[in-house]
């Protein structure tokens, strides 16, 4: 099912493409380069039609997509070198460099396969907390929730309620109420005790973990030791750190290095803010990531590179190449720099 404001985008992109406007401005707005932003890569996901396949692309729209960039000249670059080139204002060509977030296992299984074939590194934003099942995927265990019901009581503060899973249009609206109920209503550090009351309390059985979906420690020190392969940090619980207090955000962003050092043999020298928009990471949190040490920092702000960037390097932004929008066209129109001041009320060059 297609969202109204997702239909309004695709058709901005499609506008922008077959005017020609987005190959015209490329020259003027098209910046530096790029960072991508990936989740899940897998060709058989257990959900395709679901809320949450945005998180996903298939490794094979992977394969086009950086054939189709390197073909139009970009280089695809580890990120650290990808910060020195933001440093010297881009003058070595465009560049791009690939990230994806949270240590899924079909990451090295899918992926690493195709960026192999194109010799693209890859930069994996691991959160400690969610690779030994101390923190949820609460996105998957929610639709998990919801799948499996025909209807879900859920006690808020202003008492229990009644909400309806019983068709597939009821449960993307069920999906949404328990959203907006965890990362709103119940306190962040609450969210996994909230989110196991909830299915005990409707007799359902939610495990541990998601065994299978991200990377073990094992699998995450092999991809560690090759060559294509940066791991950097995503906190240690995959918090929302706008909702945390300064105190519990600067652990979740500090102490998770000396995890992955303990971990892996080497400390995290780039950062990802967990979910990354305007609600989860402003001027208070990029200052704790860059007090933490790390060289830089990205966020899901929408946006290409720019020169000017060289003086933000913890509130970067991302292009974000997911499964609503699995068209090398829509990723080129991005790409072109149109896009970014459309996403970000005018502004080019995008921060927080």
């Amino acid at each position: 099912m297609i969202d109204g404001g997702e239909a309004i985008r695709k058709l901005a992109l499609n506008v922008a493409r077959y005017t020609g406007l987005a190959p015209l401005a490329k020259p003027f707005v098209g910046g530096i380069g790029a960072i991508l932003m990936l989740h899940r890569v897998t060709a058989t996901p257990e959900r395709p039609n679901s809320v949450n396949r945005h998180l996903n692309i298939a490794p094979a729209f992977l394969d086009k997509l950086i054939a189709d960039m390197k073909g139009r000249g970009y280089a695809f670059v580890t990120l650290d070198e990808a910060i020195e080139r933001i440093k010297i204002g881009g003058k070595g060509g465009q560049f791009a460099t690939i990230t994806a977030d949270d240590a899924y296992r079909d990451n090295m299984t899918e992926a690493l396969p195709v960026l192999e074939k194109h010799g693209a590194p890859i930069t994996i934003y691991v959160a400690p907390g969610l690779t030994d099942g101390a923190a949820d995927l609460w996105w998957d265990v929610v639709e998990d929730l919801v799948d499996t019901s025909s209807r879900l009581t859920l006690k808020t503060a202003n008492g229990s309620t009644v909400v309806d899973s019983s068709t597939p249009g009821k449960k993307i609206q069920a999906v949404a109420r328990l959203n907006a109920w965890l990362t709103l209503e119940v306190r962040e550090e609450e969210q996994g005790a909230a989110l196991r009351e909830l299915a005990r309390s409707n007799g359902i059985d939610i495990g541990t973990g998601r065994p299978g979906i991200l990377m073990s420690w094992d699998e995450i020190r092999r991809m560690a030791a090759h060559p294509l392969v940066t791991i950097g940090a995503h906190t240690i619980n995959h918090r929302n750190l706008k909702r945390l207090a300064e105190a519990d955000a600067r652990h979740e962003i500090g102490d998770v290095r000396g995890i992955l050092m303990e971990r892996l043999g080497q400390e995290p020298r780039h950062f990802a803010y967990p979910y990354g928009y305007a609600s989860a990471v402003g001027c208070r949190e990029v200052g704790f990531a860059r007090n933490a040490g790390y060289v830089s920092a990205v966020t899901t702000r929408h946006g290409v590179l720019r020169a000017e960037h060289g003086g933000y390097l913890h509130a970067l932004p991302r292009i974000s190449v997911n499964g609503r929008y699995q068209s090398v066209a829509h990723i080129r129109t991005m790409l072109s720099g149109v896009t970014t001041p459309l996403a970000n009320a005018g502004k080019m060059v995008v921060t927080i």
